[in-house]
C-alpha cells in the first residue's frame, strides 16, 4: 500500500496557548474516524499537507498542526522580538494537551518523524492514558549524545561541509557546544549576522541528511530558514529542554514507562542516527513495540520503503 491520496482539512483554527502564542491546527480524513495526531520535526519545520497521505482518510480523524514559532502559528521565530524562552518541550506537550482538549478528543494514535518522535515519546511517556499507539519515523530521542553526533561527530564524514560549518563561527565558539554557539549568532540583534547563522546552519544540515527537493526548496526561502535554524538551536543547546540526566538520554531512561502503549518504530537502515544505536536501545527497552528497518534508506518520512511501511502500520492501528 502505497501514500493515500491527497484530502483537504474539513476543519481548521488557530488556538491560544498562551504566551502570546496562537498554534494552527488542522483535521482531515472522517470526523467519526479514529482519532491520530501528527507531530512534525525540526524542531520548527512545521507540518505539510504530505503528512496527511500516512492515514486512510475514511478511516482516521487525522490533526495536523504547526508547533510554537513555526509554520502558520505566530509569533513566527524567524522574527527577532519573538519570545523564544517560552518555546520549550514542557510548553509544546501541554500545547498538545489544550489541542485534545480543545478537540474533544480522548485518546489518540502519535505519529512522529524526527524531532517529533522525540516530542511522541516524551508525551506518551507523561500523558500515557491519551495515547493509544505511536508511529515513528527517523527516530531520535533528544540526547546530548545525539545532538553531539549531529553538530560535531559527523564532521568526520563531510569533513568539507564540516570545515564551512565551523568556518561561519566566530574561532573562539569552534571548541565548544556548536548548536548553542550557532544560536547565539541566531540570536544577534544585526539581521546580517543571523542570516548568515541561518544559511550556514542549514547548508550544514542539507549536507548530513540529503532532503528531497520540497525540503531544499524551503530551505532556500529566508524566512523559513531562519525561523527554522532559530529553532533548532535554541532545542539543541538547551538539551531539548528534556531536565537534568539528558546526556544520556531522559526519552530513553523513561522507555519503561512505555509499557502497555503499542508502537511501530520505522527506520532507514543508512540513517546516521543509527550509529549511537538508539533506536535498538529504545525498541528492546519497551515492552509492546515493534522495529521495521527499511534497507538503503536514510533519515525522512520520505525515504525509500519508508512511506509503505507507515502506512502499514496506520492501517493495523486502524483496524
Amino acid at each position: 500500500m502505497g501514500l493515500y491520496p491527497e484530502t483537504e482539512p474539513y476543519a481548521h483554527g488557530m488556538l491560544d496557548v498562551g504566551d502570546g502564542n496562537r498554534v494552527y491546527w488542522e483535521t482531515c480524513g472522517n470526523p467519526r474516524g479514529k482519532p491520530a495526531v501528527v507531530l512534525h520535526g525540526g524542531p520548527g519545520s512545521g507540518c505539510t499537507p504530505y503528512f496527511r497521505r500516512f492515514f486512510d482518510p475514511e478511516a482516521y480523524r487525522i490533526v495536523l498542526f504547526d508547533q510554537r514559532g513555526c509554520g502558520r502559528s505566530t509569533p513566527h521565530a524567524s522574527a527577532h522580538e519573538t519570545d523564544m524562552s517560552v518555546n520549550t518541550t514542557a510548553r509544546l506537550l501541554a500545547d498538545l494537551e489544550l489541542l485534545r482538549r480543545h478537540l474533544g478528543v480522548e485518546r489518540w494514535l502519535v505519529w512522529g518523524g524526527s524531532w517529533g518522535s522525540v516530542l511522541g515519546l516524551r508525551y506518551a511517556q507523561t500523558h500515557p492514558g491519551v495515547v493509544s499507539e505511536l508511529v515513528l519515523t527517523g527516530v531520535a530521542t533528544g540526547s546530548a549524545a545525539e545532538v553531539e553526533l549531529l553538530t560535531r561527530g559527523l564532521g568526520k564524514i563531510f569533513p568539507e561541509a564540516f570545515e564551512r560549518f565551523l568556518a561561519a563561527l566566530p574561532p573562539d565558539e569552534r571548541d565548544g557546544d556548536l548548536a548553542a554557539a550557532y544560536n547565539r549568532l541566531l540570536e544577534s540583534p544585526d539581521p546580517e549576522v543571523r542570516a548568515r547563522a541561518a544559511r550556514a546552519w542549514t547548508d550544514w544540515e542539507t549536507a548530513i541528511v540529503p532532503a528531497p527537493p520540497r525540503s531544499v526548496a524551503r530551505y532556500e526561502d529566508p524566512v523559513f530558514r531562519l525561523g527554522f535554524a532559530r529553532t533548532v538551536t535554541h532545542y539543541f543547546g538547551n538539551g531539548h529542554f528534556l531536565g537534568e540526566g539528558n546526556d544520556e538520554g531522559v526519552v530513553l531512561r523513561d522507555a519503561h514507562l512505555l509499557r502497555g502503549i503499542p508502537g511501530t518504530l520505522v527506520q532507514g537502515s543508512l540513517d546516521f542516527g543509527n550509529l549511537l544505536g538508539v533506536v535498538w536501545r529504545l525498541h528492546h527497552a519497551w515492552p509492546g513495540s515493534e522495529l521495521i528497518v527499511v534497507d538503503d534508506a536514510r533519515h525522512g518520512a520520505g525515504e525509500p520503503g519508508v512511506p509503505e511501511a507507515l502506512v502499514a502500520a496506520t492501517d493495523r492501528y486502524a483496524e
